[in-house]
């Protein structure tokens, strides 16, 4: 299907608001959408948080009865099914628009086409798949969560050229500088969770908030402990609980933790670790669409063994400090490189003196 410049501009556009519900949505995807008569914009709206208005109900206020033979661009198919709000798609339809043209289909089972199904029946134009590969990657999570009930993970680290984390004393402050590290606590603010494991805390004893930008919501906190061994006085305990996957009840220690409003949540592997697909999977159910995780080489590793990464976010700063065994990921020696994680690089850029490499796994078909 072809679409016409018009279309092309006002899809932008709508996919320019969809962006501003970047750090707020969750659990919903970041939707914006564009009323547009007579070739002008008459009205405008995007999707700001869970349980307020959706795109197209603040498009369809803003334009009033300019709405009426007017075309709606949608970044993600009008919903067709009650949840906190009514169904879009009967909205539209009331308020007499002729054609809806949306960025991408809803993954979500409840809609699956069945949104453009309900406004074909009531005889109003429809087309999709304009601009669709940009409206995805805004909603990589949430797709993610709908086709295969996990969320998307991010992996970030920051090391030195030669791939060292830290000095041989644990020393890592700051390997890379301001620049990036704000960077990465914008990347933090975007995240429904951040993730880490016991040994970063015993280690860096990090609070695991965004700070150096702003942010409407902080992200939920997860940390990974398969011993419940995290002193009540860490740093990451302090202030919105914390959710802590652990591999055992541990009742002495759990006692404690859940005292101070911390949630637990018990998910063993067959090693007395804790169940990584297991976690991501209820992080799925509870509506987490991405995943920011920020731990120490052995998680790494693990969430890397266990297919449980999707994106890797890399700072490399331009310093060598030779051997050490402070390194980005522990894995496995391998016999041949075809056993090698494969990566795609998807955006490289230089902020200040360091290197930002944002990098993709391979499916294993593909790898």
């Amino acid at each position: 299907m072809s679409f016409s410049a018009t279309d092309h501009r006002a899809m932008a556009r709508a996919l320019a608001l969809a962006a501003r519900g970047l750090e707020s949505t969750s659990p919903n995807p970041r939707v914006g959408c564009v009323m547009v008569q007579d070739g002008d914009i008459v009205g405008e709206g995007w999707h700001r948080r869970a349980g307020e208005a959706h795109a197209e109900i603040r498009a369809l206020a803003a334009a009033g009865e300019r709405a009426r033979g007017a075309t709606a661009y949608v970044t993600l198919e009008p919903c067709s099914h009650f949840g906190r709000t009514p169904p879009c798609a009967d909205a539209l339809i009331e308020a007499g628009v002729a054609r809806v043209v949306a960025a991408m289909q809803d993954p979500n089972p409840l809609v699956a086409g069945r949104g453009l199904e309900r406004l074909r029946a009531a005889g109003v134009a429809t087309a999709s798949g304009l601009l669709e590969d940009e409206a995805r990657e805004l909603n990589i999570g949430f797709v993610t969560r709908m086709t295969f009930g996990r969320p998307w993970v991010r992996l970030k680290a920051a090391a030195t050229l030669d791939g060292k984390t830290a000095l041989e004393n644990g020393v890592s402050q700051w390997i890379t500088g301001a620049a990036a590290r704000r960077d990465g606590h914008r990347w933090r603010a975007r995240a429904c969770a951040l993730l880490t494991g016991i040994g970063t805390v015993r280690e860096d004893d990090p609070r695991l908030t965004v700070r150096d930008v702003p942010c409407e919501r902080q992200p939920l906190r997860i940390l990974i402990d398969a011993r419940l061994e995290v002193s009540p006085a860490a740093r990451i305990l302090q202030g919105a609980p914390v959710l802590i996957a652990t591999a055992s009840e541990h009742a002495d220690r759990a006692a404690p933790l859940r005292a101070m409003g911390h949630e637990l949540i018990v998910l063993p592997d067959a090693a007395g670790k804790v169940a990584l697909p297991a976690l991501m999977g209820e992080l799925g159910r509870r509506g987490i669409n991405e995943l920011h995780v920020e731990a120490g080489f052995k998680l790494n590793g693990s969430l890397l063994r266990e297919r449980c990464v999707d994106e890797l976010l890399l700072y490399l700063a331009p310093m060598l400090v030779g051997d050490t065994a402070h390194g980005l990921f522990n894995l496995p020696a391998l016999v041949s490189l075809e056993q090698a994680v494969r990566l795609d690089i998807r955006d490289l850029r230089q902020l200040g003196a360091d290197l930002r490499i944002l990098a993709r796994l391979r499916p294993p078909a593909a790898a």
